[in-house]
């Protein structure tokens, strides 16, 4: 069969809309199925192969449970507020929304153009009113129950760009955008406590099925440790500095403190602090290096010892130096903490630097040549010494120090609460009004959406304020409370924010009254497959199943956790092998492969080039043999031969359907199609398939190639659309091979192979052995002195 991609592509995506194939149905008395992608992201400069792998596992997964007799909820959207697209904006003197909707459409005509089986009539955009609106609702709720609030914080700000930046957009102290020199701003910060669901979102992993290494980098990431706060005083004043540590059992071995450059006790008696001048310094020094190059462990150790402030040992009463050093951040536990050179590794390395005294309390290493980390008997101890388990070291000094007063069992986790504003313009605006009179006060739920406001100039201000705060007509308005004169809150909302609920809108995307209809919710949550990057298990995951789990506590949704299963796709690098970038010039457009192979070959390899949860390189030749196979395919049309079963054909039909229908689930994509592959061999050998034979494979390979398989479908008269059949099923009996290729050995060497019944009687195998030339010639004029049959496996005839 002549198979002209294009004409037949453009052909099926028209028919798929006009029949609205894959629109979902509220409450339909068929199994609901929801799969879910993350939303992209739309830049400028389109989608390239990654996005198209990303989408294509659970796009085959989604027309697989329609197949099945699902009713499948499969949506798309856009995650469209961010700092690249304004940036794009002010670099072209266009207004973020004419970036932004240029870029969705950009976006929406590749992903049509691949086929892909979303529902369009679900679309979402995070920068749309109807949306944002409610994504301000939920930020009031969590306001009204305590979860927001506001501090002061050191920030990553760049000076050139006049913005404030995540450590990851400044590490080594440069901004990612301009490359200029960061420094660090203290600044009003508002923050999201979800460190109070911390528990909650460790304990919701149990009911979860994610990828084991899913589940640890959540873990990891939340960072729950079990140990202890202790108050150590200070010798000149009445003073405490409070620690967490979760080897209590050490504390005889503290030979000095280390506390951050901004802790505050160094302002509150500065005026008896000797040496205030050279701590001063030391902290400006700091202030131009971001939290990550300060907290990394393998740098020089620098730091300046406070003379004027000396610390208790709280457990042994001994006199300890209090150093100040960039590594300890205000930010992590309490700002202070205590050191055991001679069992931590950059506790000994700053001891050795500024020649402080390191104790042994733990028997097993040389101290002199370096930190021993291990476990022993504790020594130089008191109440401790002589124990060797460090279980029963650390309860004993649990109990010692709530005994005397000085400290207590506690919890700290790594994960810190979510500082939640920008100082940007394409952002969610802050629904808050500070009131003089009434302090920080929300914007009345009747009032939401607080708009965006139009402007020209949106370019960020000066001193990291954000460019809302030049709008005196946004700014300036009426206390909510009192009625008095009040100013709005001028910064925006992060990126994340849009996509912590965007699941939940795509179930009643228009609704006016409520994010989502409580039926429709009860219907379609929880997500029953999530699938995305390795780089947003941990931020956006988190924060998403956060804010739903907050919603589940309000009793606005009907599940605590809102993804049931959770997997993950590798990374297609360019063809040098390295990560696609726009610098690298290595990025492979989807569009000028359509354009040459078409979509149903680009579907194919994208999940044919290898594992899909591993990195592989793009390969075209490796394309081009996706190519041929599809074209194999199409031509299997002209082999057609009557209807029924072909019997040299039926046990590898059976072998396919099962293969292709469980590789599926396991995301094992590369095998399935191999498997047809095989298949088509299988049937070229043969030379002839029947009619219904072909409608078979068709079905199979629908998921994956559509386009061809619809064309196919069409042809052999098959009903309504290929991609709404049902699913082939297989017949496990005949899965089964009726017979087998066995070898014929000669003492004990291989001298042919003959082909058997399946478990055939030993007699009658070596009887047909025996038939066979090459075994005939090779035993002719010689003794049979024994015969061995191994049914299915080996035969081995004895001659002298």
């Amino acid at each position: 069969m002549k198979y002209d991609f294009k004409q037949v592509e453009a052909k099926w995506q028209k028919k798929w809309e006009d029949a609205k194939a894959f629109e979902a149905e509220d409450f339909s008395n068929k199994p609901k199925y929801y799969n879910l992608v993350e939303f992209p992201y739309p830049s400028g400069h389109g989608m390239h192969v990654g996005h198209i792998k990303a989408y294509s596992g659970l796009e085959v997964v989604s027309r697989k449970r329609r197949m099945q007799g699902y009713n499948v909820l499969f949506p798309i959207g856009f995650d469209a507020y961010g700092l690249p697209t304004e940036n794009t904006a002010i670099k072209d003197n266009l207004h973020p929304r004419i970036v932004t909707d240029r870029n969705i459409e950009k976006f929406t005509s590749q992903l049509k153009r691949v086929g892909f089986s979303f529902d369009w009539s679900r679309v979402v955009d995070t920068t749309e009113e109807s949306y944002y609106r409610w994504t301000q609702w939920i930020f009031l709720k969590m306001f009204e129950k305590g979860l927001v609030f506001r501090d002061t914080a050191l920030v990553n700000y760049c000076p050139s760009c006049k913005v404030v930046l995540s450590n990851e957009d400044s590490q080594g102290g440069k901004c990612d955008i301009c490359h200029s020199d960061i420094v660090q701003k203290s600044k009003a910060v508002w923050y999201l406590r979800i460190t109070e669901y911390a528990d909650k979102l460790l304990q919701g992993l149990d009911e979860v099925d994610y990828l084991p290494n899913i589940k640890q980098q959540q873990v990891n990431w939340i960072g729950k440790s079990t140990g202890a706060f202790v108050n150590f005083s200070l010798k000149e004043c009445d003073e405490k500095l409070r620690i967490y540590t979760t080897r209590c059992d050490t504390l005889y071995g503290v030979t000095f403190m280390v506390i951050a450059p901004e802790h505050p006790v160094i302002q509150k008696y500065r005026e008896q602090i000797r040496n205030i001048d050279a701590l001063d310094a030391y902290r400006e020094e700091c202030a131009k290096k971001t939290e990550f190059e300060r907290t990394q462990l393998v740098k020089e150790k620098t730091g300046v010892c406070i003379d004027g402030l000396t610390a208790i040992n709280p457990v042994n009463g001994k006199e300890i130096p209090i150093y100040i050093s960039d590594y300890v951040m205000m930010g992590y536990g309490t700002g202070a903490i205590m050191a055991v050179p001679a069992h931590d590794e950059r506790d000994w390395a700053f001891a050795k630097k500024f020649g402080i005294d390191i104790i042994e309390v733990i028997k097993g290493g040389d101290i002199t040549k370096g930190a021993y980390t291990g476990d022993g008997e504790m020594v130089n101890s008191g109440i401790l010494n002589g124990l060797t388990n460090k279980k029963d070291s650390i309860a004993k000094m649990l109990a010692y120090l709530g005994e005397q007063g000085i400290g207590e069992k506690g919890v700290q986790y790594k994960m810190k609460d979510w500082a939640f504003n920008r100082q940007r313009y394409w952002g969610e605006p802050i629904p808050i009004v500070h009131c003089e009179h009434c302090g920080i006060v929300p914007v009345p739920y009747e009032e939401l959406p607080l708009r965006l406001p139009e402007v020209k100039n949106f370019e960020p201000g000066e001193g990291g304020e954000s460019p809302l705060a030049k709008i005196p007509a946004f700014v300036n308005c009426k206390c909510p409370k009192c009625g008095g004169d009040a100013k709005r809150e001028t910064d925006t909302m992060p990126q994340w924010a849009g996509s912590s609920w965007y699941f939940l809108r795509y179930i009643d995307p228009k609704n006016e009254n409520a994010f989502a209809d409580p039926e429709k919710l009860q219907y379609w949550m929880p997500v029953d497959w999530y699938n995305g990057g390795m780089e947003h298990v941990t931020r956006h995951m988190i924060y998403s199943r956060f804010w739903h789990k907050f919603l589940y506590d309000l009793g606005v949704v009907p599940c605590a956790e809102p993804y049931a299963k959770r997997t993950a796709q590798g990374l297609i690098l360019g063809p040098d092998g390295e990560k696609m970038s726009k610098s690298k010039g290595n990025v492979v457009d989807p569009n000028d492969v359509v354009d040459v192979f078409g979509a149903d070959v680009l579907r194919t390899y994208v999940l044919f080039m290898g594992d899909y949860g591993s990195a592989a390189p793009w390969n075209e030749s490796s394309m081009k043999g996706c190519k041929r196979f599809l074209e194999r395919v199409a031509d299997l049309y002209d082999m057609v031969s009557g209807t029924g079963v072909t019997p040299k054909l039926q046990t590898a039909f059976h072998k396919t359907i099962k293969k292709v229908s469980l590789d599926i689930e396991e995301l094992k994509f590369n095998t399935a199609i191999a498997s047809m592959m095989s298949l088509i061999n299988d049937i070229y050998e043969v030379k002839t398939l029947t009619k219904d034979e072909l409608l078979i494979l068709v079905r199979l390979l629908c998921p994956f190639a559509p386009h061809l398989s619809e064309e196919l479908w069409e042809m052999l008269g098959g009903e309504g659309l290929c991609s709404l059949a049902a699913w082939p099923e297989w017949d496990e009996a005949k899965t089964v091979d009726s017979t087998v290729e066995v070898a014929v050995q000669i003492n004990g060497k291989v001298r042919g192979t003959v082909s058997l019944p399946v478990n055939c009687p030993a007699p009658d195998a070596i009887a047909i052995a025996k038939q066979d030339a090459k075994i005939a010639a090779a035993i002719e004029g010689k003794t049979v002195v024994k015969e061995i049959s191994i049914p299915n496996k080996i035969i081995n005839i004895v001659v002298r």
